[in-house]
């Protein structure tokens, strides 16, 4: 795959995606805007902001899995920027929660939950200083199979399960706003 079709992807996703929240559809339509800079919104390189991809794992009890992210210190999805590799940005979710969970065979809904604009500090590339830039973080459910177990990665410092009534904290801002859409999804 390339940057090129990756891009084409999230321009045709969000283009007909049915947004969960009129507040999701305003992010929907900014990160619209932001496609329309090219497949370099796809990437780091493009420092106004960029696509990124995220999952809320859930598992069959209605809990959510949520990381303790290492360097921010607080909880979250797992997920994180798009690779040349992801053939879709969902693909690109499913790949991010995999790695950062030790989760095998999470099973993946191709719809958008929420899309979720904040800011961050990431690099460029691996190993450059950090600068400010925008996540617009498009999100997506996985739905974890029966008995698995969660493996911590080197990105978070902790991943624990949690009902929707008793998150942890410190919880990062919007977190909360994608588990009703994902509940929603399971009935």
């Amino acid at each position: 795959m390339t940057v090129e079709d990756l891009h084409a992807d999230a321009v045709r996703v969000l283009s007909g995606w049915h947004a969960t929240s009129a507040e999701a559809d305003v992010a929907r339509k900014q990160c619209l805007e932001l496609l329309a800079d090219g497949p370099v919104a796809m990437t780091r390189a493009h420092r106004a902001g960029h696509i990124t991809a995220s999952a809320l794992i859930v598992d069959g009890d209605g809990r959510v899995l949520l990381c303790l992210h290492g360097r921010l210190g607080l909880w979250m999805q797992l997920g994180g920027h798009c690779e040349t590799s992801d053939a879709t940005l969902a693909a690109a979710a499913l790949r991010e929660a995999t790695e950062e969970s030790g989760i095998a065979g999470l099973v993946l809904d191709e719809t958008p939950i929420d899309i979720d604009i904040h800011p961050v500090r990431c690099g460029a590339a691996d190993g450059e200083p950090t600068t400010p830039s925008v996540h617009y973080d498009v999100r997506f459910l996985l739905r974890c199979p029966a008995g698995t177990r969660e493996r911590i990665s080197e990105e978070s410092a902790e991943l624990a399960w949690f009902t929707p009534d008793d998150l942890p904290s410190p919880l990062a801002s919007g977190t909360v706003q994608q588990i009703a859409p994902a509940l929603a999804r399971l009935s």
